[in-house]
């Protein structure tokens, strides 16, 4: 490709709007551009890498025995009305009707589609197991889309989904797609983790999330120092302790004791005036929920976990109870709860069973209680319902967790019956009996991969394409191209290189050297060769490695030897 034929439009300073470097360096790089929050318009580099990525995860895909299809974006709504997701999924939906007053919406996902075309194609136990994906424009209207391609409107993203006849068989299509998964991000050259994450909105009884090892990224990971555990932070379990101090009788020495803490509502103030460790503290959030206010505990210097606390409560709303809420349940203003006398389920974290002689809220404003111990509240359940910390130790071994910033590129779930038994997909077995399809589902997120691959590669001066999702492999550019024997050579070249299947851009812009080379270098080209009448001279032509910086003079007639060489590093 010429670059003076390409829509390539570099910027030399970083745009306003960007807030992270994967924004930033895309429009810079002429990658992207905007045309309404979280909507951008995707330019040709940006499409020859996305190209360059959907090429791998589609070649393991098929490699994995999956087939690919393209199913419609506007889907009805009876079929979200029958999985029962068309009131859960919430505003992120992006509702309108037909000229016929019909509802539809533009899909974010395609569990139910899918579901709605297999339920109608198998009969038979003889026809799984199958495996259908596609690779399609998605559309979910976030309530703050932000990052560029990190967090989007319209996204392109990779969803795939097996049907089995059984929970063994789906467990083995599940392993398929989690080795196709890291094959596919090997190959895109990422630093990446499997852990274990929370289901969400999608459902499920399992699913991994694959991570780029970023420090932009905002999902935290917690790992063991020394096993394999990982885990998003919002799954990453807490060990658990068979210690409880529930049947602790208060000190004969000490009693309960009211304190006044005037304005005191944080951990910080309580635990500096009355000068104990925040550990020694004892947090009561009131939550409300899909059916009634619920009281969570959990040690001062701990925080609660919704996602755990959503999933053992097994509700769809969950939120922070309003000042009025905890001031008609706890007669205090908010800061002062305690779990003494409250008239509703307590939940309380596990680390909150080894406490005792601790400080809780008054139920009274401007006052703490002190010396307080489990005998005297009844905690209706104990379970881990904290996020997990530096140092925690791992559930699975004696190791401790570390944490660590990820970007979610890719998504596995073992999706049980959740949507085949919603949406009535069956097949008839071998012995003539009719049971539901056991179900998976895959995503990979094409842009955030795109996106993710410049956030772990890059330096000052711009991108550093991985080789193998590179939209180019080779950038060559020639000095005083008006020369001929400058000229000639670059033509030369680039014919031979496009020959030898290379991905070539030559740029033949009538710009200074300067302004060439620091685009050269911001959009990210693996491979520069700089032609020039001074190095022509001695018939070497200059190679400089973008992610090393290394450059070195070669042999005119070693160029495709070297190129092979350095590609293959």
């Amino acid at each position: 490709m010429r670059y003076s034929r390409m829509l390539l439009p570099t910027l030399k300073e970083d745009p306003a709007e960007a807030e992270v470097i994967s924004h930033k360096l895309m429009l810079r790089a002429g990658m992207i551009r905007k045309l309404a929050t979280g909507i951008y318009s995707y330019l040709p580099l940006a499409r020859r890498t996305f190209n360059k990525v959907e090429r791998i995860i589609r070649e393991e895909m098929d490699r994995a025995g999956a087939q690919e299809v393209t199913l419609p974006s506007v889907q009805p709504s009876d079929i979200w009305q029958e999985s029962g997701r068309w009131d859960l999924y919430g505003k992120e939906l992006l509702r309108f009707k037909d000229r016929n007053d019909r509802d539809f919406c533009l899909g974010p996902t395609h569990e139910e589609v899918i579901t709605d075309l297999i339920r109608k194609e198998i009969r038979s136990y003889r026809q799984l197991p199958l495996n259908l994906y596609q690779i399609q424009t998605k559309f979910r209207d976030e309530i703050r889309p932000r990052f560029g391609l990190m967090r989007g409107r319209e996204f392109t993203m990779k969803d795939a989904y097996s049907f089995d006849a059984d929970e063994n068989a789906a467990g083995q299509s599940y392993d398929l797609m989690f080795k196709a998964y890291a094959r596919i991000f090997e190959r895109c050259g990422l630093d990446f983790r499997a852990v274990e994450a929370d289901t969400g909105t999608i459902g499920g009884s399992f699913s991994h999330e694959f991570m780029v090892l970023a420090d932009s990224g905002e999902d935290t990971i917690a790992s063991c120092d020394s096993c394999r555990y990982a885990a998003n932070i919002e799954k990453a379990e807490i060990r658990k302790s068979d210690t409880y101090l529930r049947d602790k009788k208060p000190s004969l020495v000490k009693g309960i004791e009211k304190v006044s803490t005037p304005g005191m509502k944080t951990v910080e103030e309580v635990t500096g005036f009355l000068k104990v460790n925040p550990r020694d503290l004892l947090k009561t959030i009131i939550y409300e929920t899909d059916d009634e206010p619920v009281a969570v505990l959990v040690r001062g210097d701990h925080e609660i976990n919704e996602v755990k606390l959503r999933n053992l409560l097994g509700c769809n709303h969950l939120g922070l109870a309003q000042d009025e809420v905890v001031r008609k349940i706890t007669s205090a203003p908010t800061g002062f709860a305690g779990p003494l006398g409250l008239d509703l389920k307590i939940f309380a974290d596990s680390a909150v069973g080894q406490m005792s002689d601790f400080v809780v809220g008054g139920n009274e404003g401007d006052i703490h209680l002190i010396n307080v111990n489990l005998c005297d509240f009844k905690v209706y359940t104990f379970a881990d319902l904290r996020v997990a910390k530096k140092d925690d130790p791992c559930p699975r071994c004696n190791g401790n967790l570390r944490l660590s910033k990820g970007i979610e590129v890719g998504h596995v779930f073992k999706l049980g019956t959740k949507y085949s038994d919603a949406l009535g997909a069956t097949y008839v077995d071998a012995h003539g009996k009719e049971r539901l399809i056991v179900m998976g589902c895959y995503g990979i997120g094409v842009g955030r991969t795109v996106a993710a691959a410049i956030e772990q590669n890059h330096d000052k001066n711009g991108i550093i394409f991985p080789v193998p999702i590179a939209p180019f492999q080779v950038l060559i550019l020639p000095i005083n191209i008006d020369q001929k024997e400058v000229k000639d050579t670059s033509e030369a070249l680039y014919l031979s290189l496009n020959e030898q299947g290379y991905d070539v851009l030559i740029d033949d812009r009538e710009e200074s050297p300067g302004v060439r080379f620091k685009d050269a270098d911001l959009i990210g080209i693996p491979i520069r060769l700089t032609i020039s009448k001074k190095t022509l001279k001695d018939d070497k032509i200059e190679l400089k490695v973008r992610r090393s910086g290394e450059v070195v003079l070669i042999d005119r007639d070693r160029v495709l030897d070297e190129i092979r060489k350095y590609l293959s590093l």
